[in-house]
């Protein structure tokens, strides 16, 4: 099953794909600015995947440090996927390892702090059981 979140109107939202531009925003600049919103999130753990460190919700990663260290392996739809590289092919990108599978890659130093809220979201409601995801709306409409 595929979980999408959806405008008030019942449309499905764009992905938001803001890169650093004004001298004065604030772009991701390690995994620690993931940790700290993801671990805001219901379920979200500390863990390892492949030798880096990761978070995940119930087993399943949402995101890892890529193994390069230089970047941010984030879960992902394939259709937001192809907006957020076209859109911003400077901060999103995927190997051909990823070319087949859910994931998307995030540079450091490019991609602007304030979008990981909406990202990080988005790849935790693909991986969050339907409780998790149903107590975390019901918080958000009260």
């Amino acid at each position: 099953m595929v979980r999408r979140a959806v405008s008030s109107q019942g449309r499905r939202k764009k992905p938001v794909a803001r890169v650093k531009r004004k001298s004065g925003s604030t772009a991701l600049t390690s995994f620690e600015n993931i940790r700290k919103v993801a671990l805001g999130l219901p379920g979200v753990v500390d863990s390892t995947s492949y030798g880096t460190t990761a978070l995940k919700v119930g087993g399943k990663v949402l995101a890892r440090l890529h193994q390069s260290l230089e970047c941010v392996v984030l879960r992902t739809e394939l259709l937001d996927r192809e907006i957020l590289m076209q859109s911003a092919p400077d901060a999103f990108f995927i190997t051909d390892h990823y070319r087949d599978y859910p994931w998307i890659l995030l540079r450091f130093g490019v991609v602007e702090y304030s979008a990981l809220p909406d990202l990080i979201e988005r790849a935790w409601r693909l991986v969050a059981s339907k409780t998790l995801i149903k107590k975390r709306d019901e918080r958000l409409s009260s």
